[in-house]
């Protein structure tokens, strides 16, 4: 019997989890839940069952009793306890930015860079919402012609900022004022995604510009950002414009994308089709449209990408990184 705990469970990812979980039938583990002392006692249905929540402590991994252990319970509670559970054997999956950027952690993205996946990983880190979702869209296209230069202008919802971001979205939409963000988010576009640093750039930006790269395995690539909250409950866009390497034909790339893995090409602007944040919200796969030439560069090319940034951008990511580790538990079986 394979033994899992959920750290942060009763968050907006954490539950995410639980329902990943239960869609792909992840029956025949024994799970336990843990969450900060105020969640501690909470009561959640999973797989038909009632379980009661942890309160999260130095002593919850000890005698080994975990195999792997999801997390998303911010950052400073990863920088605490994961590794607490990785010295007591356990696999860390982690959906923090604790780890992302550190060399000895694999950043993962399944379809991207699957071979960083491995048992001998006491923590793999789970990226940035979105920058999962743009490398999914960049893969097929940095394998086959090669990137140069990537330039990344983000449309994020508020769920991105967990239960808060929600909070203030209905909360500013009544007139209130804002606890999370630092401007009322409805009815407005607000250009910083966490804090800003000494270049100018958030955290977010960042982020992505660091994250691409590492997934990608190719420090040499040119990278901008521009990151923007805007106001959307669910589901992130993307405008990625990209400066490819070598020469293309327009409908092979949209060959390409359509069947590459986990992507669903919606493009036809005949008909007026391309992605919505609200088509994308529940489901697993990225979504791309607006495929066309940039004609003011050499190799240039446009895509506006959208995904669920709560299920593939955090939780079902995390599962599918489980996934494959299971797989990989089985071949040498």
């Amino acid at each position: 019997m394979i033994n899992i705990a959920i750290v942060g469970a009763t968050g907006l990812v954490g539950r995410t989890f639980l329902k990943v979980l239960e869609e792909k039938n992840f029956e025949n583990c024994t799970y336990t839940l843990f969450a900060s002392k105020k969640s501690a006692g909470v009561n959640i249905k999973f797989f038909n069952q009632d379980y009661t929540v942890n309160e999260l402590k130095d002593n919850s991994f000890d005698n080994n009793k975990f195999d792997y252990v999801l997390f998303s319970a911010g950052g400073d509670v990863s920088k605490h306890f994961a590794p607490i559970a990785a010295r007591n054997g356990c696999i860390v999956i982690d959906n923090s930015s604790a780890f992302r950027m550190n060399k000895d952690v694999p950043l993962v993205v399944p379809e991207v860079n699957p071979e960083k996946i491995s048992n001998d990983s006491l923590i793999i880190a789970n990226p940035n919402c979105s920058t999962i979702q743009a490398v999914v869209a960049l893969k097929p296209l940095f394998d086959n012609y090669g990137i140069k230069r990537i330039i990344y202008s983000t449309y994020q919802a508020v769920s991105g900022a967990g239960q808060k971001g929600i909070e203030d979205f209905y909360n500013t939409q009544k007139g209130l004022n804002a606890n999370k963000f630092p401007y009322k988010i409805y009815n407005n576009c607000i250009p910083q995604i966490d804090v800003f640093l000494e270049n100018d750039y958030t955290k977010e930006e960042i982020k992505m510009i660091e994250e691409t790269k590492k997934i990608l395995n190719d420090d040499t690539l040119n990278i901008t950002a521009t990151c923007v909250r805007v106001p959307v409950l669910n589901s992130h866009s993307e405008s990625i414009n990209v400066e490819l390497k070598t020469e293309f034909n327009i409908d092979d790339v949209k060959k390409l994308l359509a069947k590459s893995e986990s992507i669903a090409l919606l493009d036809d602007t005949k008909r007026q089709i391309y992605p919505l944040a609200t088509f994308a919200t529940d489901k697993d796969d990225v979504f791309i449209g607006r495929v066309r030439r940039d004609f003011s560069v050499k190799n240039g090319l446009n895509l506006w990408v959208v995904a669920d940034n709560i299920r593939k951008g955090a939780a079902s990511n995390a599962v599918q990184i489980l996934e494959k580790l299971l797989e990989k538990n089985k071949g040498t079986e």
